[in-house]
């Protein structure tokens, strides 16, 4: 059936880096050591697209001659699935022009692509790629206060989503300071101030701030 549509089955890892020119290892971060001595030997003039967390471009380098295996390390979110997400870039990478031009144009194909230095990509990590879960869980918190209310459960995601994105969309599109966009629909002694006091009271920014710092604790102890 693969064959009907093109792919060409192969039996091993070994195989497929053989007759491919660009390999995107997407496992386990403590699979890779594993994976690498699997193909060793049959990477020389290829291109390597690493998706795993932890690894970098010099983590890469331990275990190959990147003079002539081409690195670029990647991090993708969730919402790639739909082509939302944001896809991280390492900085340091060894892919030539072509190379380059090819893959990030297959990648900006799952959402907004973002280059930045190896020293940022754990914070990165962090940030778009658990923030996901992080913004699902406001969903779900602001959608049970309108079930609360008398909303259906299913209405409840529709209209906390979509408030959610278009007030991203918003934001990126303006280019305006968060401040400024929340300010805009706060009337002097109006409604909208009075939730947002609330939050600021229940420690909305401290809690935001804090689960990051869990999640880059957590990484360094593990160093």
């Amino acid at each position: 059936n693969a064959q009907k549509i093109g792919f060409v089955p192969l039996a091993s890892n070994k195989e497929v880096a053989q007759k491919s020119d660009a390999v995107f290892v997407c496992c386990k971060p403590y699979q890779i050591e594993g994976v690498l001595a699997e193909v060793k030997g049959a990477l020389d003039g290829k291109a390597i697209v690493s998706v795993a967390a932890g690894w970098t471009f010099d983590s890469y380098a331990k275990f190959l001659d990147t003079s002539k295996t081409r690195v670029l390390c990647v991090m993708p979110n969730t919402p790639a699935r739909i082509g939302k997400g944001v896809i991280l870039l390492e900085e340091k990478n060894t892919l030539n022009a072509d190379e380059a031009k090819q893959i990030k144009d297959l990648l900006s194909s799952l959402g907004m692509l973002e280059t930045i230095p190896a020293s940022l990509m754990g914070i990165g990590g962090a940030v778009s790629g658990c923030g996901p879960a992080f913004m699902d869980l406001i969903i779900e918190a602001y959608a049970d206060a309108a079930v609360k209310y008398g909303f259906s459960r299913a209405q409840a995601y529709r209209l906390v989503s979509q408030t959610m994105l278009g007030s991203a969309a918003l934001q990126l599109e303006t280019g305006e300071h968060p401040g400024v966009l929340k300010d805009a629909v706060c009337s002097p002694g109006g409604t909208t101030i009075r939730g947002v006091g609330a939050l600021e009271k229940a420690g909305l920014r401290t809690a935001c701030v804090q689960s990051i710092d869990a999640i880059m604790d957590f990484k360094n102890s593990k160093k």
